[in-house]
């Protein structure tokens, strides 16, 4: 479920509305050559969320936004676009739903040559939609 809800959210933040047409690239990792602003999926993780009757995840996932500027509160309005998007997330996918989005932490610093990065981390939980007796004997991490 980890890697088809990273799929699910790159295509859901590269297709989204103004400002978030001004992000250059919108990337699993940070991309190779890019010019700011750029989006990337800094880091997942995931734990067993399971219910007695579905396979489930808690997935901790992170994105990090790059700026470049010197005054921060010029590209607030991006991050704000960044973060209402990802909790605008659809719910229903193939495969799986998710059942809660929440807004973990940010953090934001200021690194050289003017250039500003902005961590955004949530947690995410997701249940399969495929029912089944047990899924702690079933192939779960599909």
């Amino acid at each position: 479920m980890e890697i088809a809800l990273r799929a699910a959210l790159l295509r859901w933040l590269r297709n989204g509305p103004a400002p978030l047409d001004q992000l250059t690239a919108v990337e699993e990792e940070a991309p190779a050559r890019a010019t700011t602003p750029w989006l990337a999926i800094a880091a997942s993780a995931s734990t067993d969320w399971s219910t007695k009757d579905r396979a489930g995840r808690e997935i901790r996932l992170a994105v990090e936004l790059h700026l470049r500027g010197s005054e921060p509160e010029s590209d607030a309005a991006l991050v704000r676009a960044v973060a209402a998007r990802i909790e605008d997330l659809p719910r229903q996918h193939s495969g799986f739903h998710l059942t809660t989005v929440r807004f973990l932490r940010a953090r934001s610093e200021r690194r050289s040559h003017n250039r500003r990065a902005t961590l955004l981390e949530y947690r995410i939980r997701c249940l399969s939609n495929d029912g089944g007796n047990n899924p702690i004997t079933k192939e779960i991490y599909r």
